[in-house]
């Protein structure tokens, strides 16, 4: 199972939010290509990046840092916010990206997600973000009346790469990842699930982990590396091991 460290970005700093909201922002960091060097050094061979302002304006907010991180960071970037048109998914990819994330084109233009699979093998992710069990969209601005499972079973024939499921009400909070939950989707789809939301500890990379087998691909953790609740290196030795 991967570990995927998480730098979040808006305006051009590392941040976290609880539960998605912009107005409730930490700030870690005001140098992404140093942290994404950090979490190289202990270990990390993927990272997540979130341009969050991008995904709230529907287009790249933060391509500088985002730039810089590519040129620091030796391993493989996963990238997501904003990214909704064809030009947008080449232009990431000519620059390095490994694989890009979409949210709320999944839901709104399933169709040109599709295409975009197609074109880019295993190269996009899904983002099924859920706010009570239902798809949520926009920076998780808005919650659709389309139930998870529904909108990720949409997308089983396309050749995207993953499913990456959040559940928002635990994101950035460190109330523990909702295994109940990521683990059913695993078991509906045949696509890899990737885990996002509220990993406190190395518990939840542990539990995870046990169900690699069952379809879990990787786990996203983000506020408890920054406020020192997990170390990245044991985490990533704990994914290895348990599996």
């Amino acid at each position: 199972m991967i570990v995927f460290p998480a730098i979040d970005l808006k305006n051009g700093q590392v941040v976290r939010l609880a539960e998605g909201d912009m107005d409730r922002a930490t700030i870690y960091g005001d140098d992404p290509a140093a942290q994404a060097m950090i979490f190289a050094d202990a270990g990390a061979e993927f990272l997540h990046v979130v341009d969050l302002d991008g995904s709230f304006a529907g287009e790249s907010r933060n391509r500088a840092a985002v730039e810089a991180i590519l040129s620091a960071f030796p391993g493989h970037v996963q990238l997501g916010g904003g990214i909704r048109d064809a030009s947008a998914v080449e232009g990431w990819f000519n620059l390095g990206v490994s694989r890009v994330v979409m949210g709320s084109a999944a839901l709104k233009n399933p169709d040109f997600v599709k295409d975009m699979a197609k074109e880019w093998e295993n190269g996009i992710v899904v983002a099924v973000d859920a706010k009570d069990g239902m798809v949520a969209t926009e920076g998780w601005a808005e919650v659709s009346d389309v139930p998870v499972t529904d909108l990720a079973r949409r997308f089983e024939d396309a050749g995207v790469a993953s499913l990456l499921f959040t559940d928002i009400g635990r994101d950035g909070l460190l109330k523990g990842v909702n295994i109940e939950a990521t683990v059913d989707l695993a078991r509906r789809v045949d696509i890899p699930v990737i885990a996002s939301g509220g990993v406190k500890g190395l518990d939840d990379i542990h539990m995870l982990a046990l169900h690699a087998g069952e379809g879990i691909e990787g786990v996203i953790t983000g506020r408890a590396l920054y406020e020192g609740r997990l170390d990245l290196a044991a985490a990533i030795a704990m994914a290895e091991r348990a599996q």
